[in-house]
């Protein structure tokens, strides 16, 4: 079977970890690449090009992944969608939810595929966890926890990987929580209410910068996300911090390092090296391909994910109207 091509638009910072990953799929070939920057372009694929438009109307591809920043994404998905290209775009899906939406209407009413590029729940110690918490190791589900950090948000110069974080207003929630929001859905279903706080602690960025979340789902599962970037985990690890999964039997704990203890026994260990957190770029992408190629369903469709997004609009919301919000004040989808 012939590879299938595909091409890159945006080459910055996180694009490198989509290449890589690209590169370890054997049924894809990246042959094309977009970026303003011509010479990041050259990097990613034989043939580069600065004007995303012009590489989509000169190249035969079989689909598209999108890792620019968020406000591109309507007219990229827009450019696409018009030739029938398949699309994998990176989160956040839309800058705010009328564009969300517009997005997935959009690919929807074209026919064409549309998936977001949630890695989180690809992480392999999530799905050693889901596994574990299905096959009943900690009896029936109550409550969990997510902590996460990253010492990369202090001072006057914070996220020197990516900068353009310093002035989103959306920050914190919208670019690093939404993962943790993504994964509770994965392990416990979906979403019924939202109730958040969040803080504004560098004054060199304009967006908030640590928060608390707590969420119901509609299975009674209960939970909470604790966020900020101003510390490192110890010990340090890819899972940038630790889980907790309270059932009525155990609690399974994710350590920063992405093994899993449930009470005093190492129930799966982390030997994943290779690539992004726990690979799970490659994961992720590697989903996509095969459901493109099987015609299943992708876990993080954009119809799909509009129940992810739905719950970040509701933190937002929360957070300005000081309430518990319930998802269905925002999508009843």
């Amino acid at each position: 079977m012939a590879a299938l091509r595909g091409g890159i638009i945006g080459c910055g910072f996180f694009a490198r970890n989509h290449i890589e990953a690209w590169r370890r799929i054997p049924e894809v070939e990246i042959t094309a690449a977009c970026d303003l920057d011509i010479e990041r372009a050259r990097l990613f694929a034989p043939r580069a090009y600065t004007a995303a438009q012009e590489m989509l109307e000169r190249e035969s591809l079989d689909f598209v992944d999108i890792a620019t920043r968020v406000e591109t994404h309507l007219r990229l998905v827009q450019m696409a969608v018009t030739r029938k290209i398949p699309v994998i775009c990176q989160k956040p899906i839309a800058p705010d939810w009328a564009t969300a939406v517009e997005i997935v209407e959009i690919a929807e009413s074209a026919g064409v595929r549309l998936m977001i590029h949630e890695n989180w729940r690809w992480q392999p110690w999530y799905r050693a966890a889901d596994k574990l918490i299905r096959q009943g190791d900690i009896g029936t589900p109550m409550a969990y926890g997510f902590r996460t950090r990253e010492r990369d948000g202090i001072g006057a110069f914070p996220y020197p990987n990516q900068p353009y974080f310093r002035t989103l207003q959306r920050l914190l929630i919208d670019e690093a929580l939404v993962h943790h929001i993504d994964t509770a859905r994965f392990l416990f279903g979906e979403l019924e209410t939202v109730y958040a706080q969040a803080k504004h602690r560098n004054s060199h960025v304009l967006g908030e910068d640590q928060a608390l979340l707590v969420l119901t789902h509609q299975s009674g599962v209960q939970g909470w996300i604790d966020g900020h970037r101003f510390l490192n985990t110890e010990p340090r690890g890819p899972a940038m911090g630790e889980a907790f999964f309270d059932g009525d039997g155990a609690c399974l704990e994710i350590l920063s390092t992405g093994d899993i203890v449930i009470g005093d026994r190492l129930a799966w260990k982390n030997t994943v090296t290779a690539g992004y957190r726990g690979d799970s770029v490659r994961a992720t992408q590697a989903h996509f391909i095969s459901c493109l190629l099987e015609g299943s369903p992708f876990e993080s469709g954009g119809r799909e994910y509009l129940r992810t997004f739905a719950a970040v609009e509701a933190a937002y919301r929360s957070i300005v109207e000081r309430r518990q919000i319930a998802v269905s004040e925002i999508y009843c989808g």
